[in-house]
């Protein structure tokens, strides 16, 4: 089957995701994260996308991103590619480190970006390996360093000062799903929406003829929209969708 082509959101942030080939290791040692920061911070550097947050965890790695560029596919393979010869050599191994491709989801809301900050932030507590502040392999101490190639600015501005920031990670809060399982929300179709049908409205197909509507409806069906997605944002009935 071919590759369903990855969905970009207009905001330019995204939650990606990437983890190890049959849920493997892929951070042995302490040299292994520095390594992967430093390649992180290279390959970001080269294409273009900003790193606004990370937690690397024993066998996989959270990321929030700026890419208004849609550089992110360079990044990683970049990176992945990278990273896996260098794992593969220093420990002798052959094969795919990495689980195929990596998974990210469109950012299209200041909500989400705060409560996708505090989710990945919050891993290494969440797993129960430690507090928050004390896990060494996330980018919770680089809040407003300005030196830092984790650019925070972004939510700097959405949630004020150290102090704040400590308060906002420590808060309670509900789940953020994992990539994998993410619960694909109203604003993740329109992302699909514009991304695949170059609208930037769903009502916009009521314009369109019976034939082209159809084939529009079933594109954002094999996309992943659920009938009731597509009825609530086109506008068009349940029976006419499920007709096409």
């Amino acid at each position: 089957m071919p590759r369903t082509a990855r969905v970009y959101g207009e905001w330019g942030y995204m939650h990606v995701y990437t983890r190890g080939n049959g849920k493997q290791i892929i951070f042995e040692e302490h040299t292994d994260y520095i390594y992967y920061l430093q390649l992180l911070k290279k390959y970001s550097s080269e294409t273009g996308v900003v790193i606004c947050s990370f937690c690397l965890m024993e066998n996989h790695v959270h990321l929030i991103v700026y890419d208004p560029e849609r550089k992110i596919s360079q990044l990683m393979n970049r990176l992945s590619s990278a990273y896996s010869g260098y794992f593969n050599w220093k420990y002798k191994r052959t094969g795919h480190l990495f689980e195929g491709r990596f998974n990210s989801i469109p950012i299209e809301s200041e909500d989400y970006l705060l409560r996708a900050l505090r989710y990945v932030l919050n891993n290494p507590k969440s797993s129960k390996i430690c507090r928050t502040e004390e896990y060494p392999w996330s980018s919770y101490s680089r809040y407003g360093h300005p030196d830092s190639f984790v650019k925070t600015s972004v939510f700097q501005e959405l949630i004020g000062s150290r102090e704040e920031y400590e308060a906002f990670i420590a808060a309670e809060y509900e789940d953020c799903p994992e990539l994998e399982g993410y619960t694909k929300d109203d604003n993740w179709a329109k992302a699909v929406m514009r991304d695949v049908l170059r609208i930037k409205s769903g009502t916009e197909l009521l314009q369109y003829d019976a034939n082209t509507r159809n084939d529009a409806l079933r594109l954002l069906k094999s996309r992943g929209l659920t009938i009731r997605q597509i009825e609530r944002l086109t506008g068009i009935n349940r029976s006419a969708i499920e007709r096409a």
